[in-house]
């Protein structure tokens, strides 16, 4: 793996490569002009990927799942909550109703009670259940692999079934969450706030056999370090190349210690997460309850 050496990043993430920069180094700017042309843009946007892809080269769905049927239902559930929540309550919710014919006929009130912990759990249980009759009812039991056909189920927009088809299906799709907003409007990529709208505009940017494991690599950023609040600068692995490098803390040791998850010394959010994870250092979280 060839490391560049005028990147910035802190402690080395498990199977990230090994870039660093010493407490009060000057980060060398590549910040894009305020002309920059489509060609430049498309050529930083696709060398940020590339970057991110040495960074998190285990990146991976961060839900737990072992079928269509269970990412549609944990994606869902994600809403309002954090993927850990969603993966410690799932077992529990998958042992007692394994399909969609399952779930369908379940008692509202003993859904409720197991998806309490994920918050919103009434709305998400009507959401669950009713998606898991139109699938009984419309599908045959299967989770369609075609995006006119997830979205007309009940709680299921774009983002959702793209995360189904991307990563259970293996079909292509940009998945526009709050971290990929957050991220692609700080690269300058695209200035739309309308998901849609930066779906297209991002995708544009890369060929279509990207935009999965793009999804990954940016989301994956997001929550670890190019965090909302307080964006952990000093140790990013592309700040280079970032127009939006100085909005957050720029001291190395100091940014360290804002890395979350796996970067930061601390289990990634899934009970399950893929060998490939645990092969690089990754940690299992632990269930619920567990501490």
């Amino acid at each position: 793996m060839v490391v560049r050496r005028d990147s910035a990043v802190g402690e080395q993430a498990p199977g990230g490569s090994n870039k660093s920069v010493k407490s009060g180094q000057k980060v060398p700017r590549e910040k894009p002009a305020a002309n920059e042309s489509r060609t430049a843009l498309v050529r930083r946007a696709r060398r940020i990927n590339r970057e991110l892809a040495e960074v998190y080269p285990y990146a991976h769905p961060e839900l737990d799942f072992e079928n269509p049927f269970q990412l549609l239902v944990a994606t869902v559930l994600s809403a309002q909550t954090t993927d850990l929540r969603v993966n410690q309550t799932t077992p529990a919710l998958f042992a007692k109703y394994p399909t969609p014919e399952d779930l369908a006929v379940a008692n509202p009130e003993e859904v409720e009670e197991i998806l309490r912990p994920c918050g919103f759990f009434r709305a998400k249980t009507r959401s669950v259940i009713g998606l898991s009759k139109a699938l009984a009812e419309d599908f045959g039991g299967e989770v369609p692999g075609k995006l006119e056909d997830l979205v007309k189920l009940p709680g299921v927009g774009r983002k959702t079934a793209f995360v189904v088809l991307g990563n259970a299906f293996g079909r292509p799709g940009i998945t526009v969450d709050t971290h990929f907003q957050r991220l692609v409007r700080r690269w300058q990529w695209t200035d739309e706030t309308d998901p849609d709208k930066i779906e297209a505009a991002v995708g544009a940017l890369f060929p279509k056999s990207d935009w999965t494991d793009l999804s990954h690599h940016v989301i994956w950023h997001g929550r670890r370090i190019c965090h909302a609040r307080k964006p952990a600068c000093g140790a990013c692995p592309i700040a280079p190349l970032c127009p939006a490098y100085g909005e957050g803390e720029t001291d190395p040791e100091k940014a360290k210690k804002l890395l979350k998850y796996e970067k930061g010394g601390y289990p990634g959010q899934r009970l399950n997460p893929p060998q490939a994870y645990l092969d690089a250092g990754g940690k299992p979280a632990p269930p619920l309850g567990a501490g």
